[in-house]
């Protein structure tokens, strides 16, 4: 079922009016929730898991004490030693 925007599952028997409390209590701690699992412990008590989306973010490069977003107006030795570089895999972090 999707509340606000979120996908949200229950291992147990609740109404809708409840799931919408589960979805408000957790995207008020966390803004970009995506998906809310809630799972009934032995206890009684409710296990309430999440996962939220990335922030998008800009890539800012140092080449020799300077810190940019974009490259283009780099001399030509700035723009091959920016190329040079090592370049770690960054799509693990997106979504």
């Amino acid at each position: 079922m999707k509340i606000d925007g979120v996908k949200i599952t229950a291992d147990f028997q609740a109404d809708e009016a409840e799931l919408k409390n589960y979805v408000k209590y957790v995207k008020e701690r966390v803004p970009n929730v995506s998906v809310i699992e809630v799972t009934l412990c032995e206890d009684g008590l409710v296990d309430v898991s999440y996962i939220a989306r990335g922030e998008k973010f800009e890539r800012i490069r140092r080449i020799t004490g300077y810190l940019v977003g974009t490259i283009d107006r780099w001399n030509d030795s700035k723009q091959a030693e920016e190329h040079d570089r090592v370049k770690h895999d960054t799509s693990r972090f997106e979504q």
